[in-house]
């Protein structure tokens, strides 16, 4: 007896609706994501309850590293040169236009006005690697009559408040900086009576949850 031989098909499945979902999902992702600042140190904050969210716009960052060294900055790029702009005609300093754009690309300063040109006349690998040691001076500067004035610092964060009145402050420290450092940050501060600043913490899940 002959065998009935089953005719073999092709199995067909459309798949252009779900290309069309994964492009629509890619899109969505792009559109809503948010890319972080890179920043100049590896920073780990301590954790805490708080939910606050941190604004995504008009925030000067201010990074506290576990040696106490200080760096600032914000996103928008614009500020960044208005900020630029005039701590180099208070302090009588110049850049060129390489120098500018190096400035322009770094996440946030962290160098004194001093020290500023020569590191922006550097690599961007051994700009990386020289931003590691540096650091914006909290000491007041004292000027040719003796008498002291703000710290850069302090000038740093008045050129924001001067080029963007509502900016808000935000502080980030490492979970080893000592307490010492950040009281004396809070300190530069308070007497430029900026008391209004939050802090950026992870949210600790484990103890939100008990």
């Amino acid at each position: 007896m002959a065998k009935i031989k089953i005719q073999k098909k092709d199995i067909w499945i459309d798949m252009t609706p779900m290309s069309d979902v994964m492009t629509l999902l890619l899109c969505f992702f792009m559109l809503t994501s948010t890319f972080l600042t890179p920043e100049p140190v590896q920073v780990n904050a301590p954790n805490s309850v708080s939910e606050v969210k941190i604004p995504e716009q008009d925030v000067l960052n201010i990074l506290v590293t576990p040696e106490g060294k200080v760096f600032l900055g914000t996103e928008n790029k614009n500020n960044m040169q208005a900020m630029l702009d005039e701590m180099l005609s208070k302090h009588n300093v110049s850049l060129n236009p390489t120098q500018i754009k190096h400035f322009r690309e770094d996440a946030m300063v962290g160098a004194g006005m001093s020290q500023l040109a020569s590191y922006l006349s550097l690599d961007q690998e051994k700009m990386t690697e020289a931003i590691q040691k540096l650091g914006l001076p909290l000491d007041s500067i004292e000027y040719a009559d003796g008498s002291k004035g703000k710290s850069e610092f302090q000038e740093w964060v008045s050129a924001a408040r001067n080029t963007n009145p509502d900016i808000k402050l935000a502080i980030k420290c490492d979970s080893k900086t000592p307490y010492v450092a950040i009281k004396k940050l809070m300190s530069e501060l308070q007497d430029m009576n900026e008391n209004r600043f939050q802090l950026i913490t992870n949210l600790d899940v484990k103890r939100l949850n008990d």
